[in-house]
């Protein structure tokens, strides 16, 4: 038996039902579980002590590229939108081996760890030289966080009017064999699972329609969850309409596309009727704020889907269009945007963060076990030390996003640390930072 106490919680933010939020406080975790909230619990268990901290469910990615972690800042793709930026990073993308892409993972997971998250998905969509989906799934065990992989894939090359290189794409035979192997040899889906497998086709102009409705046909015939991207922008609107004849939305449900074991990233240009759907059906979107400023895509109407009842997470998108990895500050840029779009009260810092928690939990299917700190719930906390000049003059400790740190103190997933004193306790950060700078210097230099 594993047992843990947090101590003298300044102030602790629930995300449970009634918006609790409970001051000087301790918090045991006994087995991977929250197992008792409140004051001056009696335990023997090995303690934090949390004076000065604010603790939070951990904060949920429901959207990332882990292998882009290898290509931030590219020269050519800085000031594209994203038929150009990813036109440019194609070709660089095709030289990755397996090694490149479990650094990058390692590098990317680490980077989310030390922001707040406790939980990822990653969606990997290509795969040359070898490269797997495992590399990523190795990545994540190194680093400790709780990890939704989905398998993507790309089928439609530029010779066939796609937008990727032909050396790019997969038989779509061998996609969907892929899928199969990746889900029977890694997907868990018990209580309090670290690793859930997902079927991504990247996007409708990656793939064929035959290939996105087989994907759903084989996802729900095994019990995962959908992914892929879907009205990011302008572009992707125009694409739709002139090679589907409709809006993504609806092309998202003629195909099986929609229903509450399905999310979609970005979805900045959804329109009234297509949030109304994703409402009925309990369809999920990952919002991605930073990257879909970075790329000029827009503001996602998050406000709107909301109040529609849609389910919405928060995503960093890949590190090659964000181009950070850091989830407190998609959830501080979720604020300010649907401030900018919609007025200085459409978002509160605590609604904001209820997205990048429990939010993101709903939308991964997870909102039973992660996204609120309440008995019974997985032991998975970020602990924020507010005692620094961040947040000195803060008058509400929970206000984290208008005044407060944007690396944590502590981490814990499933009940065991994996950030301590704001630096990863998992691993040894270095000589993966060095391998990193290694090969990224090589992907520059052979250019």
């Amino acid at each position: 038996m594993s047992e843990l106490v947090l101590r003298n919680v300044a102030h602790c933010l629930t995300m449970d039902d009634a918006g609790s939020e409970v001051r000087d406080a301790d918090i045991l975790l006994r087995d991977g579980k929250i197992v008792e909230v409140g004051q001056g619990l009696v335990s023997s268990a090995p303690s934090l002590d949390c004076r000065d901290c604010l603790v939070t469910p951990g904060l949920v990615n429901t959207h990332h590229h882990l292998f882009q972690t290898l290509t931030r800042a590219v020269p050519g793709a800085q000031d594209a939108a994203l038929f150009g930026w990813l036109q440019t990073l194609y070709p660089i993308w095709s030289r990755f081996t397996p090694d490149h892409m479990e650094t990058s993972a390692v590098i990317g997971l680490a980077e989310l760890a030390l922001s707040g998250c406790t939980t990822s998905s990653d969606h990997m969509y290509l795969f040359p030289n070898g490269a797997r989906l495992d590399d990523t799934i190795a990545a994540a065990a190194q680093v400790g966080l709780r990890f939704h992989p989905t398998r993507g894939a790309m089928s439609i090359g530029v010779s066939d009017g796609g937008l990727p290189p032909d050396a790019l794409v997969e038989g779509e035979a061998a996609i969907l064999e892929d899928c199969l192997r990746v889900i029977d040899a890694f997907h868990d889906p018990s209580p309090g699972s670290m690793c859930r497998v997902g079927v991504a086709p990247c996007s409708p102009f990656s793939v064929s329609r035959e290939l996105m409705r087989d994907a759903a046909i084989l996802a729900r015939d095994k019990g995962v969850m959908l992914h892929t991207h879907l009205a990011e922008n302008d572009e992707d609107i125009a694409y739709s309409l002139e090679k589907f004849g409709c809006r993504p939305g609806q092309y998202a449900e003629d195909l099986g596309w929609t229903g509450d074991d399905v999310w979609h990233a970005h979805c900045v240009k959804l329109d009234g009727s297509e949030i109304d759907l994703f409402a009925r059906s309990g369809t999920g979107v990952a919002h991605c704020p930073c990257s879909n400023c970075r790329l000029a895509s827009g503001i996602a109407p998050v406000r709107a889907m909301r109040d529609a009842g849609v389910k919405v997470g928060l995503g960093v998108d890949g590190s090659a269009s964000n181009d950070a990895g850091s989830l407190i500050d998609e959830a501080r840029q979720t604020l300010l945007l649907q401030r900018v779009a919609r007025g200085p009260d459409a978002m509160s810092a605590r609604e904001a963060l209820r997205i990048a928690t429990r939010g993101g939990a709903e939308v991964l299917g997870r909102g039973a076990e992660i996204g609120q700190i309440a008995v019974g719930f997985r032991a998975d906390l970020a602990i924020w030390d507010m005692s620094g000049v961040e947040a000195a003059g803060s008058w509400d400790l929970a206000a984290l996003l208008l005044a407060g740190p944007r690396r944590v103190r502590d981490l814990i997933v499933e009940g065991r640390v994996v950030v301590r004193d704001g630096e990863m306790a998992t691993l040894d950060l270095a000589p993966h930072l060095a391998r990193q700078r290694h090969l990224a210097r090589g992907l520059a230099e052979a250019r």
